[in-house]
């Protein structure tokens, strides 16, 4: 079992940046890609940012060239970032860091652009 943390979120101007962080701990050795998604008000939850163990990186259209996505592997956590940049209000959600597609899941941070 994996045990996520996020961290980071908070209130910004657009084109202002935030980095987010998530630590995960547990069972570790289980992750293969982990990844940011997001789900705003009256949305979907849908996919931000993913990276694989070999450090490859995939991005939504929406995010490409503002956000970059980065893990470090530490010998008991796993820490992800997401750092965005050029912020616009529709990028306002709770984002939520997750292992393997789906499998383990943070309670969240909230991100808030102003126009």
């Amino acid at each position: 079992q994996v045990r996520l943390v996020e961290s980071g979120g908070g209130l910004v101007q657009a084109g202002g940046s935030l980095r987010l962080s998530c630590a995960a701990s547990g069972s570790i050795f289980s992750i293969n890609t982990i990844g940011w998604y997001r789900q705003a008000p009256g949305k979907l939850r849908e996919w931000v940012a993913i990276v694989s163990r070999d450090a490859t990186t995939n991005y939504a259209d929406s995010v490409k060239g503002r956000f970059t996505i980065s893990r470090d592997d530490a010998k008991n956590t796993v820490y992800l970032y997401l750092q965005m940049s050029n912020l616009k209000p529709e990028d306002t959600a709770v984002y939520y860091c997750s292992t393997n597609k789906g499998v383990s899941w943070g309670q969240g941070t909230q991100v808030t652009v102003s126009p």
